[in-house]
């Protein structure tokens, strides 16, 4: 078996045995979807950064709580960085529309050879952004992690520590409210068309 088909629990044990390997495979495999994940919850960079090398820090430390009966190694990790986010935005940002910075990653449409249909998809990522960051936190969250980051349900329920109704049922109020947003924005169709709601399994 290669570090490439092992699990992540897998992945764990061997790093807790000291496999340097294991611990940078589960690096690379779940550092760009963590680091996203900071980075659309608090507009910054720099606290998407710090955030990502506080969780895997955390990881390796030998109090790591993390138990696989409550759930999977990922959202044990989202759970970690949205904790460290809510303390970020408790010093100053709070339940605050966010200013995304320029450079952020997200969802990228395909290029088009047309620069004038390129331009306005573009403009539609960029309506998407600012509609997704103007939602409330409690909204953000679900969103980013149900929608962009893909997480299923049940793991969305333990990182945000509510029942899967509520992870449901916020998300469906998300939507909504994005779809209200969205309107208001002169070229909100285009990014609609390339960014369709996942449907997560619970």
């Amino acid at each position: 078996m290669t570090l490439g088909t092992e699990t992540d629990d897998e992945l764990l044990i061997r790093m807790r045995s000291g496999d340097e390997q294991a611990f940078l495979a589960l690096y690379r495999r779940r550092q760009a979807a963590i680091y996203r994940f900071a980075l659309h919850m608090s507009g910054s960079v720099t606290v998407a950064e710090d955030t990502t090398q506080e969780v895997f820090l955390a990881l390796i430390r030998d109090e790591c709580g993390f138990d696989p009966e409550r759930g999977s190694l990922s959202g044990y990790l989202f759970g970690i960085a949205r904790k460290l986010v809510l303390r970020y935005l408790e010093r100053g940002r709070s339940d605050v529309a966010l200013d995304v910075e320029e450079n952020s990653t997200w969802p990228e449409l395909a290029v088009n050879d047309d620069p004038l249909v390129d331009l306005t998809h573009r403009e539609g990522i960029a309506s998407l952004r600012r509609a997704v960051s103007a939602l409330p936190r409690r909204y953000r969250e679900v969103v980013v992690l149900c929608d962009l980051e893909e997480v299923d349900y049940a793991d969305a329920a333990v990182v945000l520590g509510c029942p899967i109704g509520t992870v449901r049922s916020r998300l469906h109020r998300a939507r909504a409210l994005l779809l209200e947003k969205l309107h208001q924005e002169k070229n909100f169709r285009p990014a609609m068309g390339a960014w369709k709601p996942v449907r997560c399994l619970t």
